[in-house]
């Protein structure tokens, strides 16, 4: 579910269905054409689409981190600790361009870096891999 669908009453009454916050991060630099914006835009889309589609009803998707910046990790790690706040249980960080290192955003649940599974998972697999990881975020 993305947050633009979101009224407050409505807030409400799922907040209990809808624990995990879902903070896409694009990692556009300032040196892309609007076209390989575009295509990053397109790439994170389908990455995303890994969670958003197969756990509807349960994610909530909230506004992407377009442009990084040196302090990437920092300014991530305080918004998954105001999401977990604001009433989230779990935080989820996908990028399919970007880089990002878990251990520095240690608030958030899980983060997924594309590019990076990509070179030690079968292209395949990711799907697989990603839905796994989130049910076990859930167990624990």
């Amino acid at each position: 579910m993305k947050f633009s669908e979101m009224t407050q009453d409505s807030w409400a009454e799922l907040q209990l269905y809808l624990d995990t916050c879902l903070i896409p991060f694009t990692g556009l630099t300032g040196n892309h054409s609007p076209a390989e914006a575009t295509e990053a835009l397109e790439r994170l889309r389908d990455f995303l689409d890994l969670i958003e589609i197969p756990f509807k009803g349960r994610v909530m998707t909230y506004p992407a981190f377009h442009f990084a910046f040196p302090e990437m990790s920092m300014a991530l790690n305080t918004i998954c600790e105001q999401m977990k706040r604001s009433g989230f249980k779990y935080v989820v960080i996908m990028t399919s361009d970007g880089f990002l290192e878990k251990d520095k955003i240690s608030s958030a649940d899980l983060v997924f870096n594309h590019s990076q599974l990509v070179e030690e998972i079968d292209e395949a697999k990711i799907a697989g891999y990603v839905g796994e990881k989130v049910r076990e975020m859930w167990k624990n």
